[in-house]
C-alpha cells in the first residue's frame, strides 16, 4: 500500500477541493502487473450507518476455469463510519474502512474490481478512482446505476454496450452484462483504460450481471453471507 495521501477528517468543500486535485494523478493508461489475483471490494453499513463494513474477496485468475474463479482469502473489516452520506463524496466515507480490509490481506491483487464509480463522477474521482490512488492498484469502477454523464439506450443482448460521456469526454460504458438485465456502468479507477477495463468486466462474468469478484464481495457487504 502506498503512502498516505491526505487526511479523512474534511469539511465537505475541503473534500470536493481535494478531489479536483486528486483526479489529476490518475493514470487512465493500461499499467497492469500479470494479473494472478482479482479482487472484488463492496461497502456495507450496519447499526443505521454507524459502522461502516468493508468486504474485500480476493479470487484466483486462472483463464482455463474462468468465470469460475476460486476463492483464495475474503476479508470483512468494520469501524465507526467518518462522514455523512453526502451525494458525490461517497468514497469519504467508505474508502478508510476498505483501506482497513485491505490491511489485514495476506495476498494482494494485481486488479481491484469496486462497486462503484471510477471517473464517471462530477469530479472524476469515484470511489474506484479514489482507492485506486491509495493503493496505488489498477480499478475499475462497475456501479449499479448512473451518477454522472449521458448515453444512449443500449441493445438488449449480452454484452451489448454504448459509451457514457459528459460534453467531448468519455467516462465510462454502460454495459449490459446480461441479457434483457438492467445494465451496469463501467469506468476505469486509476492505471488503466476503459478498453481493458470492460475486457477484464467480460472475462470475469459469470451468469448474474455484476462480475464475480464484485459479486462476492457484494454478499459480504450486504451480509447476505452470513459465514463473516
Amino acid at each position: 500500500m502506498s503512502a498516505p495521501l491526505h487526511e479523512w477528517n474534511l469539511a465537505p468543500k475541503e473534500a470536493r477541493a481535494l478531489q479536483t486535485e486528486l483526479s489529476k494523478r490518475l493514470e487512465l493508461t493500461d499499467r497492469l502487473a500479470p494479473i494472478t489475483h482479482i479482487a472484488g471490494v463492496d461497502i456495507g453499513f450496519e447499526e443505521g450507518g454507524e459502522i461502516t463494513r468493508a468486504a474485500v474477496v480476493v479470487l484466483k485468475w486462472d483463464p482455463a476455469t474462468a468465470p469460475d474463479l476460486s476463492v483464495v482469502e475474503q476479508v470483512v473489516h468494520r469501524e465507526p463510519t467518518r462522514m455523512p452520506y453526502i451525494p458525490g463524496l461517497l468514497s469519504f466515507r467508505e474508502i478508510p474502512a476498505a483501506l482497513g480490509a485491505f490491511a489485514k490481506l495476506s495476498v494482494m491483487p494485481e486488479l481491484v474490481m469496486v462497486d462503484g464509480q471510477g471517473i464517471a463522477h462530477p469530479r472524476r474521482l469515484g470511489v474506484a478512482a479514489h482507492l485506486g490512488l491509495w493503493l496505488d492498484l489498477p480499478t475499475i469502477g462497475i456501479a449499479k446505476s448512473r451518477l454522472y454523464g449521458q448515453h444512449a439506450e443500449v441493445g438488449e443482448q449480452r454484452g451489448d454496450w454504448v459509451p457514457l460521456y459528459a460534453g467531448k469526454e468519455t467516462l465510462g460504458a454502460v454495459l449490459r452484462s446480461r441479457t434483457k438485465v438492467k445494465p451496469v456502468y463501467v469506468s476505469p479507477g486509476h492505471r488503466i483504460t476503459l478498453e481493458t477495463s470492460m475486457a477484464w468486466v467480460m472475462r470475469c462474468l459469470g451468469r448474474t450481471k455484476l462480475p464475480e469478484p464484485t459479486r462476492l464481495a457484494d454478499r459480504l457487504a450486504s451480509r447476505r453471507d452470513q459465514r463473516k
